[in-house]
């Protein structure tokens, strides 16, 4: 049974329109200011901006790209998770995440790399994917094993996660030991039934994935395997943790690629949040359910990094 803590965060999360004195759902369409998302966004973040006290915050430059460490005290200096943040790839940055993935970094106890990939619309497909690669690659150029490194995102930056894995093994590059996304977007031809079945569950603005989409896609077909991982050739990816909320529009993004992936050979292990809303796991210590995802998804990178 849901925990009465779930149902209130849970609540007022999918219910933020009403606390903000509007009776209906905003609707998002091709005119909608994503500048304007964009500052919504950071205000959003910074009730979750605090990094804690054990967790150390190192700004770095690599490959170009703005990017932070945040390292939990007594971590290994050889492992490391390579996240990529959410955001619809039209919005985040280190500081709207630095809040909530230093918290995840905490609970994992392991350095982990936030990083600024370039952002639609000014910078559609293939920006956001090539800077994934870029990054990754001066990882091991700088010394990093690949078996040391494994790579993890929500949302977006889950579905962009995937698509590394994708665009890696395409050009033949070794592969992290592993990936973690949660409620990924794998779909941006946004096909799955939940987009119309979870609509009224999610907090999002209505329409907002389809402008999402046509933002990062650009001129380019949303079902190409590196926008849309759901589409691509699976086989050979590393171990893979997915969890993704029933009350979310991206539920079947999740779902279907774990379907797909464990259907050409690759180890999965995927978890649904009954009742619970997009990226719940980062909301932890707020509620059990959140605790409990976050608590498992660290065993799964320890597990992977060989770190007891």
């Amino acid at each position: 049974m849901t925990s009465f803590k779930a149902r209130s965060f849970n609540f007022m999360i999918r219910n933020g329109h009403l606390i903000r004195g509007r009776w209906r759902k905003e609707t998002f369409d091709m005119t909608t200011s994503i500048p304007d998302f964009r500052e919504r966004c950071e205000r959003g973040a910074a009730r979750f901006g605090k990094v804690p006290e054990n967790v150390e915050l190192m700004p770095e430059s690599l490959a170009g790209m703005k990017a932070e460490w945040l390292v939990p005290r007594g971590a290994a200096a050889d492992k490391l998770i390579l996240y990529a943040h959410g955001g619809g790839y039209v919005s985040g940055s280190c500081n709207d995440h630095r809040g909530i993935i230093s918290g995840f970094a905490r609970y994992a106890g392991v350095r982990t790399l936030l990083y600024e990939y370039r952002l639609a619309p000014e910078h559609p497909f293939p920006a956001a994917l090539e800077d994934s690669v870029s990054v990754y690659r001066a990882l091991l150029e700088s010394g990093y094993a690949p078996d040391h490194i494994l790579i993890a995102g929500e949302s977006a930056g889950g579905g962009l996660a995937l698509a590394t894995l994708l665009a890696l093994k395409e050009e033949g590059v070794p592969l992290p030991v592993a990936c973690l996304a949660i409620s990924p977007w794998t779909d941006l031809t946004c096909s799955g039934a939940s987009y119309r079945t979870k609509n009224h569950l999610s907090p999002a603005p209505l329409e907002s994935w389809t402008v999402f989409s046509r933002h990062y896609a650009g001129a380019q077909d949303p079902s190409n395997p590196l926008i849309s991982p759901l589409f691509g050739e699976l086989q050979g990816l590393p171990p893979l943790f997915i969890n993704s909320g029933e009350s979310d529009e991206l539920f079947d993004d999740g779902k279907n690629f774990a379907l797909r992936a464990r259907e050409a050979g690759v180890e999965v292990t995927f978890r649904a949040g009954r009742d619970m809303v997009h990226c719940y796991p980062l909301l932890a210590p707020m509620f059990p359910e959140a605790t409990q995802a976050m608590e498992e998804m660290a065993d799964f990178i320890r597990h992977h990094l060989n770190l007891g």
